[in-house]
């Protein structure tokens, strides 16, 4: 039977894994978002923003959990950026790159199930959920470049690329 600190540690593991997934994702997702805005896709390129914020989010939960626990949140990427997707694959990739998560996310809860962190499983189960979004905009998105094609974008040409009053640090003093 595995001692309480072998469990522990097992749990920190997927946690820092599941990190690591986050801050790529974060860094893909933002690579997406500057696409799309350069391209002039205003209205795709904030909400691939506001998905970007979100794993910035799960990064950022995960990470105080793994301190709660008395780990050191890693700060390594899982992998590379992939650069140079058109619009009319972009979304297919992303939605892949959710699908992925959700299934590994779903292997991640079980082991802190496993391990006896019922608080390790409900942030899990946060981040599936908010994964399975994502995944569902990314899947419609594709769906409808994949069936209007130019037309889809033309329309959505323009559009404004503002994600709305999140100022961030700076400016948080400001009216």
């Amino acid at each position: 039977m595995a001692s309480h600190e072998e469990k522990k540690n097992k749990v920190i593991e997927v946690l820092n894994k599941a990190r690591a997934l986050e801050l790529q994702a974060i860094h893909q997702y933002m690579n997406h978002h500057y696409t799309l805005d350069d391209l002039d896709y205003g209205e795709l390129a904030a909400n691939v923003k506001l998905i970007a914020i979100d794993e910035m989010k799960h990064a950022e939960d995960l990470a105080e959990r793994i301190k709660e626990l008395g780990g050191e949140p890693t700060t390594e990427k899982a992998g590379g950026v992939e650069t140079g997707h058109e619009p009319e694959e972009l979304f297919a990739f992303d939605a892949k790159e959710e699908e992925k998560a959700i299934d590994i996310y779903q292997n991640f809860l079980k082991v802190c199930w496993e391990n006896g962190d019922s608080i390790s499983v409900k942030l899990f189960e946060s981040i599936i959920e908010a994964e399975q979004e994502h995944f569902n905009y990314f899947d419609s998105i594709n769906e409808h470049i994949k069936r209007l094609g130019a037309a889809y974008l033309a329309r959505i040409a323009g559009s404004p690329s503002d994600t709305g009053p999140s100022k961030g640090f700076v400016g948080q003093g400001e009216a």
